[in-house]
């Protein structure tokens, strides 16, 4: 099922990077466009200014109004990572500027949905507040905002998805990705655009005297680091300081006490934190909460001080992951076989894949597109019953196909096939009537053949070439690790080469654990033996067996593998190939 193929990146010029920089990291930064010494200043002075995102100077009015009030304010967040670490910035720096009475409230996904739905202004209402302020959502909130006017609540949007083409009457609105915003980064999370505005607030409390001695927000940049990496949004320049001064306060000690306890949880070195880190092992957590329980827990976990608490609610976390995993690994099987059965009755699959089961659960529909998609190089959506007449499911794309202008032509097209959408170019939300899911399947998929062919299926994975036998160290491996962040649109080094095989293990019935050996251009060998795993290998019908004394072809990544304080290298193999 798996058809891929290796391609090298293609570098740019490097010739202004500092000489004394590891050659290596000089062809690795141009691979990814960094051509200058000053592009690798991730300093916070480095930080696009706060005063040239749009919306602002109102949003900050508008708080120091209420502050005057003495007003409730009500901070109602999305259900996710990114979410749950706006919502907690926000919280914790408004009380510590004197705000008196802020609250929050996260909808729970199974029943009000997505956004500030009327419904979850009506719940906010019973807290009296005199201003609600959505992070990571909002921007298509229109009834919600008009229900807030009418019960005499007034709105501040923080949001930084795409908005529709008319924004909602809101008080204030802090978005860069809205009409006409020229702020120069489009990436920003909503953790990014909260960090942006308690930034501006905080300096203008205290430069009207209503702060003396405010709390400088910068104290908070690990939550910003963990809802950026989290949500998968590009890692441009702005956004790998954000990410990178986050990463320095959490190898310092000096996070919040969830963050903390999150790292013990997930069994990882606190000083030796990185964004893979965040991205696979502590945002998997947070996120568990939203997907099968209330997102509740993991802003608590976030909000409190109180270590032993943190560690209570970092179990919780953690048990919720589990849970989470066994659950997507039950629908990613059942999504398999499903696909098993659409071959045997055509094997060309339809382009724009639409999957759905009657016992799926709505909170994992989007890994399962997510590793449906990785397996079969397309688009998919996956989804589930929300009630007797809805289905509510999640998107994933490939590059080249913009899923959520995918999703907007099909409903242009034919008005109440779906009832809501929203997203990114990646990934988004849809919900749609149960009585069309047949006609959505073969417009979504018509939709998708508009943008890609048959051709288009075929998986890239993008390498930075080879590495000479002495490159292949654990020295280097370490290198690599301090040199990121890498993430989303920064990718974490990848390199191939021909590897001879010395031994074969199988892991947990999942993965393959090898002790490999790299191959010269020329057929000898060269260097020390070192070991390889490939994560979920099996999980493949069509995974290459492997056999000692074979030669393979890897596309891999550096690691440091740390196992009872001793450290070794390890390749982490996401292509493999026997010649």
């Amino acid at each position: 099922m798996l058809n891929r193929t290796i391609r090298r990146r293609e570098a740019g010029g490097a010739m202004a990077l500092p000489g004394d920089l590891h050659p290596l990291l000089k062809r690795l930064y141009a691979n990814r466009g960094v051509n200058a010494a000053d592009d690798l200043d991730l300093g916070l002075a480095r930080l696009i200014p706060v005063t040239r995102l749009g919306g602002i100077d109102a949003a900050v009015d508008l708080l120091c109004d209420h502050f005057g009030r003495g007003s409730r304010i009500v901070i109602v967040g999305d259900f996710d990572a990114d979410g749950a670490t706006s919502t907690a910035l926000v919280v914790r720096q408004m009380r510590g500027l004197g705000f008196k009475q802020v609250d929050f409230l996260v909808p729970n996904r199974f029943q009000y949905g997505y956004g500030l739905t009327p419904e979850i202004v009506q719940l906010a209402a019973e807290m009296k507040p005199g201003l609600i302020v959505t992070v990571d959502n909002g921007i298509s909130s229109h009834a919600g905002v008009a229900m807030a006017a009418s019960l005499g609540i007034q709105t501040l949007i923080t949001d930084h998805h795409l908005s529709p083409a008319t924004v909602p009457a809101a008080n204030a609105i802090v978005n860069p990705n809205a009409p006409g915003d020229l702020f120069p980064s489009k990436a920003l999370a909503g953790v990014g655009v909260a960090f942006y505005l308690m930034a501006a607030l905080t300096r203008a409390m205290q430069e009207r005297g209503l702060c003396a001695k405010p709390p400088a927000v910068t104290e908070l940049l690990d939550l910003v680091a963990l809802g950026t990496v989290a949500d998968l949004v590009p890692l441009d320049r702005n956004n790998r300081v954000l990410v990178h001064q986050g990463l320095r306060r959490i190898r310092a000690g000096r996070c919040v006490a969830g963050i903390h306890a999150l790292v013990e949880a997930a069994g990882c070195i606190p000083s030796q934190v990185v964004a893979a880190h965040l991205g696979f092992q502590i945002g998997p957590r947070l996120n568990a909460a939203g997907r099968l329980d209330d997102m509740s827990i993991g802003i608590q976990c976030l909000l409190t001080d109180d270590p032993n608490m943190a560690r209570m609610l970092a179990a919780r976390l953690t048990q919720l992951n589990s849970d989470r995993k066994e659950l997507e690994l039950q629908m990613q099987q059942e999504a398999l076989m499903a696909i098993a059965d659409m071959r045997a009755e055509d094997p060309q699959l339809p382009l724009g894949l639409c999957l759905f089961d009657e016992s799926w659960h709505q909170g994992v529909v989007g890994l399962v597109a997510s590793r449906v998609k990785e397996r079969v190089n397309r688009p998919v959506i996956a989804l589930a019953r929300a009630d007797a007449n809805t289905l509510k499911g999640s998107a994933r794309s490939i590059s080249g196909v913009h899923i959520r202008d995918v999703l907007d032509a099909v409903a242009t097209r034919h008005p109440g096939l779906i009832e809501k959408f929203g997203g990114h170019a990646m990934a988004a939300g849809l919900t749609l009537p149960a009585a069309t899911l047949d006609m959505f399947r073969a417009e979504f998929d018509a939709e998708v053949r508009r943008w890609m062919s048959i051709d288009d299926t075929i998986g890239i994975v993008h390498s930075d070439g080879s590495l000479q036998h002495d490159e292949l160290t654990l020295d280097v491996a370490r290198l690599l690790q301090q040199a990121g962040p890498w993430g989303q649109n920064f990718p974490e080094p990848m390199f191939d080469g021909c590897f001879e095989v010395r031994n074969v293990r199988i892991l947990g019935e999942r993965h393959l654990k090898l002790e490999v050996r790299s191959v010269s251009s020329d057929g000898p060998l060269g260097g020390s033996s070192c070991e390889a795993i490939a994560f979920r290998h099996f999980d493949h019908d069509d995974a290459p067996h492997v056999e000692p004394d074979s030669r393979v072809e890897l596309a891999y990544r550096l690691d440091v593998n740390r196992y009872n304080g001793s450290e070794r290298l390890q390749l982490v193999v996401e292509y493999l190939r026997v010649l």
